[in-house]
């Protein structure tokens, strides 16, 4: 087999942007005698709020200034349903140096300080989207007709329109190959665009989500997930918070248990066997599993690696990092940075989502750790990406 570089294949997630790649090139590939013309073309594209961002603290630039977190819930405010209290705290946000699975866009560490928080238990579930779409009559990105006008602006320059057939509402499935995989950069083995597939309908039309009201909602887009957010009266927890609240309370910590990598088949789902070929099911579950299957970290949050992955309100920025160590100082409830870049998607907006999904594993993508991060634009949706929301009280 094929092993792609460290940083390429745990850096990349797919996204509305490369579904042509994966679609026309296998089109095209029935229809020529010569398909690398096609897949060349295509492989010229890029590969790779909760409302508005909560208002920064004027210590957000703290060298010289003491730094005061919210740790202890107010006695006057009650826990809301179905979410718990993360008390504040200072940290280091980013990968520890013990951590073999980190990559560059999780390093260098850099300290910043949160304030206290509520925080969703679990990933936002089905039945809780389905009662936001029933009161509101909300229309999810992978339910909409895709805007082609809109979609160029996120491919390279002179990026040729493919047929309206294929420009259809739907979104991306897993799909295990059929034959061994030898490559592991080419992931439109595995990966599928679905005419029709949506948070109703999350395997593709024929399917629904009778029995499955306790699972985690998915195929949601950014802005699906600010929607709700705005509805129910809350926000997307920011990368350091959320990163924060995984820990559980343990600074030195590759995951929300500790260190102990051979309890993670008990304490998320994730892919046990070997990717994309071989799921030997150790961890009990093929696909999604309902919501709080698992037990909770140190603060009482079920999921938070494993399952789906979630959004956050902060940008992807891939010099974010460095340029946060090289300040050398303190930032107090860091909102992330001003602007999206990625070396590798420069045409898109792209949000940092955490957590990992029930895809991950060790020989492709390691990301059940809480350091963990990857780029997602923000109108691309798949069957491994839902979220969880935050209550602020300050």
């Amino acid at each position: 087999m094929k092993m792609a570089s460290q940083n390429e294949v745990k850096s990349w997630k797919p996204n509305k942007t490369v579904i042509f790649r994966i679609l026309m090139s296998k089109i095209y590939s029935k229809l020529s005698k010569r398909p690398f013309l096609f897949i060349l073309l295509f492989s010229l594209c890029p590969l790779f709020s909760c409302g508005d961002k909560p208002k920064e603290d004027s210590a957000q630039e703290s060298k010289s200034m003491p730094i005061s977190v919210l740790v202890k819930k107010p006695d006057s405010i009650e826990a809301p349903d179905g979410m718990v209290w993360i008390p504040g705290g200072i940290f280091k946000q980013g990968a520890l140096a013990s951590d073999p699975f980190a990559i560059d866009h999780e390093r260098p560490p850099h300290t910043v300080a949160v304030d206290g928080f509520f925080l969703d238990a679990t990933e936002v579930t089905n039945a809780e989207y389905a009662r936001f779409v029933e009161e509101t009559g909300y229309v999810t990105v992978a339910e909409r007709p895709i805007d082609w006008e809109e979609m160029k602006k996120q491919l390279p320059p002179g990026t040729p329109k493919p047929h309206d057939s294929v420009l259809q509402p739907g979104s991306l499935l897993f799909k295990m190959p059929e034959r061994p995989v030898t490559n592991l950069n080419d992931y439109s083995q595995w990966w599928e665009w679905k005419v029709g597939a949506n948070w109703r309908h999350p395997q593709g039309p024929e399917s629904d989500i009778e029995g499955k009201e306790n699972h985690p909602v998915v195929h949601i887009a950014y802005e699906d997930a600010v929607a709700y957010c705005e509805w129910a009266g809350r926000r997307l927890p920011t990368e350091a918070e959320w990163e924060w609240a995984a820990k559980g309370g343990l600074q030195e910590a590759i995951f929300p248990w500790g260190n102990e990598k051979e309890i993670l088949n008990k304490r998320a789902n994730t892919w046990s066997g070997t990717f994309p070929m071989n799921n030997d099911v150790a961890d009990g579950f093929e696909n999604k599993a309902p919501v709080a299957s698992y037990p909770p970290n140190g603060y009482g949050l079920h999921d938070i690696v494993g399952n789906v992955w979630e959004w956050t309100q902060d940008w992807y920025n891939a010099n974010y990092y460095e340029e946060r160590a090289a300040a050398n100082d303190t930032l107090m409830n860091p909102t992330g940075p001003e602007s999206a870049l990625n070396r590798y998607n420069p045409y898109a907006k792209e949000k940092v989502i955490k957590g990992g999904s029930f895809l991950c594993n060790a020989n492709y993508c390691a990301s059940y750790r809480v350091s963990a991060r990857m780029a997602n634009s923000l109108d691309s949706a798949q069957e491994h990406l839902g979220f969880r929301t935050v209550l602020p009280v300050k």
